[in-house]
């Protein structure tokens, strides 16, 4: 086998067979199969496609390129949730406890936030102590313990991904659904979870910033999970705003722990309930969704949630009553008010430039080596819908760097846009993907 057939076959528009497929991810891994062919085979995908069962092997290929995490030493089954990125999404912060304390055990491997989306592993390290690199055994026992724990990524997992990432980003071939949906999928199946709840994002904050493409996107992940033997639901949800009302780490830990409360943004409990419901369901914890919600919104009104949540801090090395008094967690400075040049209505906010202003201030990173600042960030004030008048603050910055902020600042002000009516409320969730099929609404 040549892997200049490969390559051809596919620009032909032909299916590939498996055995080509793991020929070419072996190879590439094994230094056989040069960069300059693994390009032309994601530039023949990118135009081509691939079919589902194509798919799903170039992630099973990608899966066995590195380790897989074996979980089968915690009871029962495993739900594990993505989300495709956005700005100020917090949900893992209030569904993994909610969930934990209906039961489901939560054995949650995150990442670290790249450019405008923030990562969940920064955000709970802006708790004092909090510890995310747990070994394999410490993990495993706190999800028995406890139902969750919440850690980075360990071992090797899907080094094929990070290597053909890094080729794609260099060769405009990051925008081909079947390459993106196989590097979720393959991290996501290399973790070990029994099942998968996706929240795919659309809009304007999203990597997918139109509904059809992020319906193409989380079906073809729904079919992978499917193919590869892993229950797989996924949610396609709003991010043409920011989710709550916080942008940065601590701040974001202060409105999970508000969320936990039952005084949190109603988008931000609303999103938990729903992707916290369905990975009830994925759990056999609950026969619907509907059931699952009751249970999960009777959970959060107990307090268990926020119960759970200290549980998981103190087990974890962190200060639990930063739950009781916010004020433990890392503050900026100084704040600058943000204020609305006319009056009207909020008729928008540009997540993905509001994303960046919170990264500007320090609260992302440019680069994989960036050092970031926990305490600095943005609060939204005023949100797509509500009404201003000239002179209202519609954000407040936490800055602890003033050029910063005066760059962050006139970002802000160009993310809002204003009306003199208020515009058509976008639903929260826009549809639900399964084995089944594609439910939009």
């Amino acid at each position: 086998m040549r892997a200049y057939d490969v390559i051809l076959k596919k620009r032909m528009g032909r299916e590939l067979a498996k055995d080509e497929i793991e020929f070419l991810i072996d190879g590439y891994m094994s230094g056989d199969v040069p960069d300059y062919q693994m390009a032309a085979l994601a530039m023949a995908v990118f135009f081509q496609g691939m079919t589902a069962r194509e798919t799903s092997d170039l992630t099973m290929a990608i899966v066995r390129s590195g380790d897989q995490v074996d979980l089968s030493a915690i009871a029962g089954k495993k739900v594990d949730k993505h989300s495709t990125g956005g700005v100020g999404d917090k949900t893992t912060l209030v569904l993994g406890p909610l969930v934990a304390a209906a039961g489901v055990p939560v054995a949650k491997m995150s990442g670290r936030g790249l450019g405008h989306t923030g990562g969940t592993i920064d955000k709970l390290e802006s708790i004092p102590g909090f510890n995310t690199s747990l070994d394999m055994g410490s993990f495993t026992d706190s999800v028995n313990r406890l139902k969750i724990a919440i850690g980075g990524q360990t071992g090797n997992l899907a080094p094929a991904d990070k290597k053909l990432y890094a080729l794609r980003d260099v060769t405009a071939t990051v925008d081909s659904i079947p390459l993106i949906a196989s590097s979720v999928m393959s991290k996501k199946i290399a973790a070990g979870a029994d099942a998968i709840v996706l929240d795919v994002k659309t809009g304007s904050g999203a990597f997918m910033k139109t509904l059809e493409d992020s319906t193409g996107l989380a079906r073809a992940m729904v079919d992978i999970g499917t193919l590869v033997g892993r229950r797989t639901v996924a949610l396609i949800t709003d991010m043409d705003q920011p989710l709550g009302r916080t942008v940065g780490n601590a701040l974001e830990v202060r409105e999970a722990i508000e969320c936990l409360m039952g005084h949190g943004p109603e988008d931000l409990e609303n999103l938990c309930i729903a992707l916290g419901s369905q990975m009830v369901c994925l759990a056999e914890k609950a026969g619907s969704p509907e059931e699952a919600a009751e249970m999960l919104r009777g959970l959060l009104r107990a307090g268990k949630g926020l119960e759970k949540f200290r549980e998981l801090i103190e087990n974890q090395g962190g200060n639990p009553e930063c739950t009781r008094d916010p004020g433990i967690l890392p503050a900026a400075e100084e704040t600058v008010d943000i204020t609305a040049p006319s009056n009207g209505y909020v008729t928008g906010i540009d997540a993905e430039m509001v994303g960046v202003a919170a990264m500007t201030l320090g609260a992302g990173r440019e680069t994989k080596e960036s050092t970031i600042d926990l305490a600095v960030g943005i609060n939204l004030e005023k949100k797509t819908g509500n009404p201003v008048k000239k002179g209202d603050t519609i954000a407040i910055l936490h800055i602890n760097d003033r050029d910063r902020a005066v760059r962050a600042g006139e970002m802000v002000l160009k993310a809002y846009s204003f009306g003199p009516e208020p515009p058509e409320t976008r639903k929260l969730v826009m549809g639900t993907i399964t084995s089944e099929g594609v439910k939009i609404i």
